[in-house]
């Protein structure tokens, strides 16, 4: 029985994987290029396919950036539960990937700031992985 039905708490690990199905905004620390030191910020992230990917308009992003120096992250759960989860990102340069990820309901968002094309040539993507939680 879940815990919906019996009215308990659900555990840590229900609470995250809900909190991944349904959650928008997080917070992710990486680790800074130049200084070597942690930077966390506010972020959406999109789940698609039972994937996860942090995207956004075209533009320099230091979050990308810090991403491609070192590709380790804290994936930091703050809405409907509060975890930390380490993260790993790899950037997604695949035509095929990005645009259904870009096609996806789940970026309506960024297509209504931007044409699909420029976001398929340009936009910064990562698929966020957690090897904890496989």
């Amino acid at each position: 029985m879940d815990s919906e039905c019996t009215g308990e708490a659900p555990s840590a690990p229900e609470a995250i994987a809900n909190a991944l199905a349904t959650d928008l905004t997080v917070d992710i620390t990486t680790i800074g290029r130049v200084s070597g030191k942690p930077r966390r910020i506010e972020i959406w992230y999109l789940r698609v396919d039972g994937q996860y990917y942090i995207t956004g308009t075209p533009r320099p992003r230091d979050w990308l950036a810090n991403l491609i120096a070192n590709p380790r992250l804290t994936f930091h759960l703050k809405e409907s539960t509060l975890a930390d989860l380490d993260a790993e990102a790899t950037v997604v340069t695949d035509p095929d990937e990005r645009r259904r990820v870009l096609s996806s309901t789940a970026a309506k968002w960024y297509r209504g700031q931007v044409d699909l094309d420029r976001l398929l040539a340009e936009a910064p993507m990562v698929r966020i992985t957690f090897p904890s939680l496989l």
